[in-house]
This record gives C-alpha cells, sequence and structure tokens, in this order.
C-alpha cells in the first residue's frame, strides 16, 4: 500500500494539500482537505514533497493594473516547449519533522525515479541495505516523467543503502543494447554531507545521475576463421559448443585440499582466491551446459568463502534462488544453486 493514515497529500488537479485519514480498500482512501473529507483515487493525488521542492516557492502578490481581455497575450502551445534531455537520475527528498529539541530532523527518504529523456523505459529495480533486497518493483517510466518509488526510513541508511536498475527500451530498437544495467551504493557519511549541503544551498532534493543517454548496440566484429582451420586450428559450429565442453558437474567440493596438494604455505587469502577461482569455473560450465542446479560444498569455517560465493551469486540473473540449509551429507557447509533460464 503506497499511502497509509496519516500521510500528507496533494490533490493533483488543484494542487491542494490535505492527509489521508483512512484507507477504503487497494483503490481508493478517503482524505481531508482544508477541514472537509471526501474520498479519492490513488492516482488522483500524490506525496506533497516532490512538489514543494521541484516548484518555486510562491511569493506575495502585490495589486497589479487591471488588464483587459483585450490586451492579454496568447500562451504559446505546451508543445512549442522544447524539453532539454539530461539523463536519468535517481533522486531522494529528505521528509523534515521537528525533533524535542524544535530542529529540523530527517524522517524518511522518498526515493524517486526521474527520466529527463526522450524516450520510454521498463525497469527492475531493487534497493538493498547490506546486500540484502529491501524493495523491489517491475515497472515502466515515460519520456520526461517522475516516477515514485518507495520510501526508506532514515535510520537505515547506516545500512549502506545500495540501488540496482536494469534498464530497457520501451520500445526496442535494435541500434542499442537489449538492456542496461545500473546501480549507485550510497555510504552513509557522504549522504549526511549531501543532506547537510542541500539545506545549506536551500536545494530542492539530493540527485544521482545514473545515465546520460541509452547505450548503442555496438556489433561484435566477426572473425575470420578461414586461415586458423587451415593452420590446424578446430572450430566449431556455435550449436555444438556445449558437445565440446569439459563436462559440467552437479557437486562441487572447494576444500583447499580437494583442490591442490602443496597447500600449507599458502595464506588465508591465496586460499579463497583459489577456490573462487575454481567456483567460477565449475558455475560457467553449469550455465554452459544449462544445468538445472550445483551443489556447492564450502564448509562451515569463518564463513568467508561462503559469504563471497553468495555475494557472487546475488546479482546474476541466471540464479533463480540459492539457499545454505542442513544437508544430511554435508551438514550445514554446502550451498544449493538452483539456475533458471
Amino acid at each position: 500500500m503506497k499511502y497509509e493514515v496519516g500521510d500528507e497529500i496533494i490533490v493533483l488537479h488543484s494542487n491542494e494539500e490535505g492527509r489521508v485519514v483512512e484507507i477504503m480498500n487497494d483503490k481508493m482512501v478517503m482524505i481531508k482537505v482544508r477541514g472537509v473529507k471526501f474520498p479519492a483515487y490513488m492516482d488522483q493525488i500524490d506525496f506533497p514533497y516532490f512538489y514543494r521542492f521541484s516548484k518555486k516557492k510562491l511569493v506575495e502578490e502585490v495589486k497589479k493594473p487591471k488588464v483587459f481581455l483585450d490586451n492579454i497575450p496568447k500562451e504559446k502551445p505546451e508543445s512549442n516547449k522544447i524539453k532539454t534531455e539530461d539523463g536519468v537520475w535517481v533522486v531522494l527528498i529528505p521528509k523534515f519533522v521537528l525533533d524535542e529539541f524544535n530542529d529540523d530532523v530527517v524522517e524518511t527518504l522518498k526515493i524517486y525515479l526521474v527520466n529527463k529523456t526522450n524516450a520510454s523505459y521498463s525497469f527492475i529495480y531493487k534497493q538493498q541495505f547490506l546486500n540484502e533486497t529491501n524493495f523491489e518493483i517491475h515497472n515502466q517510466i515515460g519520456s520526461f516523467q517522475d516516477f515514485y518509488l518507495h520510501d526508506i526510513d532514515f535510520e537505515k541508511v547506516n545500512d549502506t543503502p545500495s540501488f540496482h536498475i536494469d534498464f530497457a527500451l520501451a520500445t526496442p530498437d535494435k541500434k542499442k543494447v537489449e538492456h542496461f544495467e545500473t546501480s549507485l551504493k550510497i555510504k552513509p557519511k557522504q549522504l549526511f554531507q549531501r543532506i547537510e549541503e542541500m539545506k545549506d544551498k536551500n536545494l530542492p532534493s539530493i540527485t544521482y545521475k545514473l545515465f546520460d543517454t541509452y547505450p548503442d548496440y555496438i556489433p561484435e566484429d566477426k572473425f575470420e576463421l578461414t586461415s586458423l582451420t587451415q593452420k590446424g586450428f578446430k572450430v566449431y559450429e556455435v550449436g555444438d559448443t556445449r558437445k565440446n565442453l569439459e563436462p559440467s558437474r552437479s557437486i562441487v567440493d572447494l576444500h583447499i585440499e580437494k583442490l591442490i596438494d602443496d597447500w600449507k604455505g599458502l595464506s588465508n587469502r591465496q586460499i579463497l582466491d583459489i577456490q573462487l577461482k575454481e567456483f567460477e569455473k565449475w558455475y560457467d560450465l553449469a550455465i554452459a551446459h544449462r544445468q538445472a542446479s550445483l551443489i556447492v560444498i564450502h564448509g562451515i569455517g569463518k564463513g568467508r568463502l561462503k559469504e563471497d560465493i553468495h555475494d557472487f551469486l546475488k546479482p546474476k540473473k541466471q540464479v533463480r534462488s540459492f539457499i545454505n540449509k542442513y544437508d544430511s551429507r554435508f551438514g550445514y557447509g554446502a550451498t544449493e544453486i538452483l539456475f533458471g533460464y
């Protein structure tokens, strides 16, 4: 549910501000504006913070001389206004409240996706804290539109929030890449500094640019293979590639004594590098063979190998899920990876 009882709102057609007083159903809420209660559809209202920050502050009106209808200049059509492209942004708008000392403090951060390009995009948005997904949404954003994503409790900023967005053109274009992944990780100290800068300079929001223009597709250079075959190299058709790959495994044991004989003089870092390299090899082979699952035995120990493997798996599109649970064969020392193609 986007709104909760007590949330401040703005009525889109009149720009009047009010408050949510009752959730009626998943499409309507009861709002109160200037002392009057009435129902409203959720697409007829929005949070007021983006409006407040993005519009110029009103100044006191001064008396103006009367202007007769004949003297009023005709407004230019909206279509004549030129919109300047300026990329795609993640915008953070702090919601301030007064603490017990009557000082402004940030309660929540409102997260918006802002598209200042002539293209429309479909996107997959994931927000994480300490590499654990907190919020996910799949949707579309139109050309020169703003899209409200969600709120973040400000106290969670210390958990290093990160934002991962996979874009694709709403209307596919062969001259552009099929999809484009972007990510943003915010360090708490830097965010606190940006908020203070925003207050000092009276800025409307905190902005982070994701990209200027959606990337072009660059075709791979064709490689002439005739000369290689003449020199004795084996060349395979793409469809036969899997037949000529090294066989994959359904279970991979990464204990160092299983991988190399002379390991006792190695540092922990060297051992970890060897184990991760071995894991990536069998992971790639499992993907190449379109394997349904893979069990990786990493042991318990201090958990560093397991954590690095899990961090490796989290952003992978081919990984449907993975789990580290008790198994009678390996105890808690193994992770099962399930693939989805």
